[in-house]
């Protein structure tokens, strides 16, 4: 046990910040991107299955919206919460087992701005699409790639800690919300509670799945070490 938390104490302390400050105004716009991650699943699920999408909006209270014509409804549905769980799943992976973090943060940030240009409507969907999006690109370009790594890492824990959260206050705390899993069970049978518990039991295998395969014997960062005068 002790070999594995020196192994891994660096991402321990950041699992920690992001827990303490989950409340404060400090993690809103990390949250705001989750949406956008959440939205993204949609929006990618409806293209992949022949649909078009119209717009993708995020906005300051941590809402978002998807507006499609087509595409497979029940895998639509489905792939907000899930998809953006994968996508945090996968930044993160990329930051831990690979030494490409700046190429992954520039392409993330490419790919916000390509999205927000010619899906999003103007105001404040825009305005935080394409300065993130700059941010991302400005930070892999310019900085150290040390910090595109943390940056990845920072934004793989949040959406891997807000996906499970807000399936259960959404699906199951509140389960009158309108909802993916409200809809889902109004389009395709069962309750909302049920789809709800399903997302959160795949969410959970995938957090644990992530963990066991990805974080190998040490996940640390190693800093660059400065020359001698």
């Amino acid at each position: 046990m002790l070999a594995w938390v020196k192994g891994h104490w660096q991402l321990l302390i950041l699992l920690g910040l992001v827990v303490v400050l989950w409340q404060t105004p400090v993690l809103v716009p990390l949250k705001i991107l989750v949406v956008f991650l959440h939205e993204l699943g949609h929006a990618v699920t409806i293209w992949l299955t022949g649909g078009e999408v119209i717009s993708l909006s995020v906005n300051p209270s941590q809402g978002g919206e998807v507006t499609s014509r087509g595409g497979n409804r029940f895998l639509s549905l489905s792939a907000g919460y899930l998809g953006s769980l994968l996508f945090g799943i996968v930044l993160l992976l990329a930051a831990l087992r690979s030494g490409a973090d700046r190429w992954v943060l520039a392409g993330f940030g490419v790919m916000l701005i390509a999205v927000t240009v010619f899906h999003s409507p103007l105001g404040f969907a825009w305005i935080f699409g394409l300065g993130t999006g700059l941010v991302m690109i400005a930070t892999a370009r310019f900085l150290p790639h040390e910090l595109s790594d943390l940056v990845l890492r920072v934004i793989g824990l949040t959406s891997i800690i807000y996906v499970p959260y807000d399936i259960f206050s959404d699906t199951i705390a509140r389960s009158s919300l309108r909802s993916d899993a409200r809809m889902l069970a109004e389009e395709f049978g069962g309750t909302t509670m049920m789809w709800g518990g399903l997302w959160l039991i795949i969410s959970f295998a995938a957090i644990v799945w992530c963990f066991r395969r990805g974080l190998g014997p040490d996940s640390n960062l190693t800093l660059p070490k400065r020359s001698g005068s």
